[in-house]
C-alpha cells in the first residue's frame, strides 16, 4: 500500500503526462482517428476532462458522507452527446489540472486512515477513497497509452 502522500503525488502527475502526450499535435491530428474504431485524441482528452470531475465528486462524497451512493456514468453516451470534436484542447486540459489541484489540496488535509472511507458504487459495489484515488490515477495513465498509439499511427513520435 502506498502512502497518502505518494498517492496524491501520482494523481497530480497525471495532467503533466497528458500534456506531454498531446504536445505538438495540430487540430487536424487531434481530430484524426488513425486507429480504426477508436476515439480521436481530442475525444480521449474530453473523456478524461468529463470523468475526472466525476471521480473527484465521488471522492468528495466519500469524505463528506457516510457510505454514499456513487453513480456510474456511461462514457459512450457522454462521447455521443457532449460535442467532443467541438471542444478546445487547452480548456479540457485546464479542467483536469484544476480538478486535480483542488482535490489534492483537500486530500493533503486528511489523516491516512481516511483512505479507508467507503462509498457504494451502483455498478461496482463498495469503493474506498484509496480505490477512487488510485482509479483516477490509473484511468488517465490507461488513456495516455491510447494517445501514444494514435501518435504512432500518424507517424509521429510517441
Amino acid at each position: 500500500m502506498s502512502s497518502l502522500a505518494e498517492l496524491i503525488d501520482n494523481y497530480l502527475a497525471g495532467p503533466r503526462t497528458l500534456r506531454q502526450a498531446v504536445a505538438g499535435l495540430s487540430r487536424e491530428q487531434l481530430l484524426a482517428r488513425p486507429v480504426a474504431g477508436k476515439w480521436s485524441t481530442l475525444e480521449v482528452v474530453c473523456h478524461l476532462a468529463d470523468f475526472d470531475p466525476i471521480i473527484a465528486e465521488r471522492m468528495k462524497r466519500v469524505l463528506a458522507e457516510e457510505r454514499p451512493q456513487l453513480l456510474g456514468a456511461d462514457e459512450k453516451r457522454f462521447a455521443a452527446a457532449l460535442a467532443y470534436h467541438e471542444r478546445n484542447l487547452d480548456e479540457e486540459l485546464a479542467i483536469i489540472e484544476q480538478t486535480r489541484s483542488q482535490m489534492a489540496r483537500i486530500l493533503r488535509t486528511l489523516p491516512p486512515e481516511a483512505l479507508g472511507r467507503v462509498g457504494v458504487h451502483n455498478e461496482r459495489g463498495p469503493r474506498t477513497l484509496e480505490d477512487l484515488l488510485t482509479g483516477a490515477t490509473n484511468h488517465l495513465t490507461h488513456h495516455v497509452k491510447f494517445i501514444a498509439d494514435k501518435r504512432r499511427a500518424l507517424g509521429l513520435p510517441a
